[in-house]
């Protein structure tokens, strides 16, 4: 397959029209607000419970857990939600310590490690650098179209 300028110039527009501003919102809308939980649950904050796992999700050698998860307490409760950062152990009907941080989606695991805050960062970062740069990209470009139309010769009249 050959990689010609066109083709390289053809990628590169598609990428700067279309996947500059997908990122941007993908990292803004889904990331962005979970990020200060994810941060806040890997430094201990938020509130124990127990997570109980109703339904699984697997997909290349990983399964994602969903259940409901219940306050140690008892006063509160949520329904529905990811258990992030599972344990490689975790099955249908079984239970694990959770905290409850305020992630819109889910709980997230006691146990160490995991990647879900990576995730969430690199998402997150990666959806402020595209937000930063679709807008310089579209002012540089509407630069560019305005030096070269400035440019252009004025045209010249027939002699009569």
């Amino acid at each position: 397959m050959s990689n010609s300028p066109v083709q390289r110039h053809w990628r590169t527009s598609l990428f700067l029209w279309v996947g500059l501003p997908f990122i941007a919102v993908v990292g803004l809308v889904k990331a962005a607000p979970d990020l200060v939980p994810a941060w806040e649950a890997r430094s201990g904050s938020g509130v124990i419970g127990t997570f109980t796992a109703a339904r699984e999700s697997c997909s290349h050698g990983s399964c994602d857990h969903y259940g409901s998860w219940r306050s140690a307490d008892g006063t509160s409760t949520r329904t529905d939600v990811i258990l992030y950062d599972s344990p490689d152990s975790m099955r249908v009907g079984q239970t694990a310590e959770a905290r409850d941080s305020g992630a819109r989606g889910g709980v997230f695991s006691t146990t160490d490690g995991g990647s879900a805050i990576l995730l969430v960062t690199g998402f997150a970062v990666g959806g402020v650098a595209a937000a930063i740069a679709w807008p310089v990209f579209l002012w540089r470009t509407w630069r560019t179209w305005r030096a070269r139309r400035t440019e252009l010769p004025e045209p010249v009249a027939a002699a009569a």
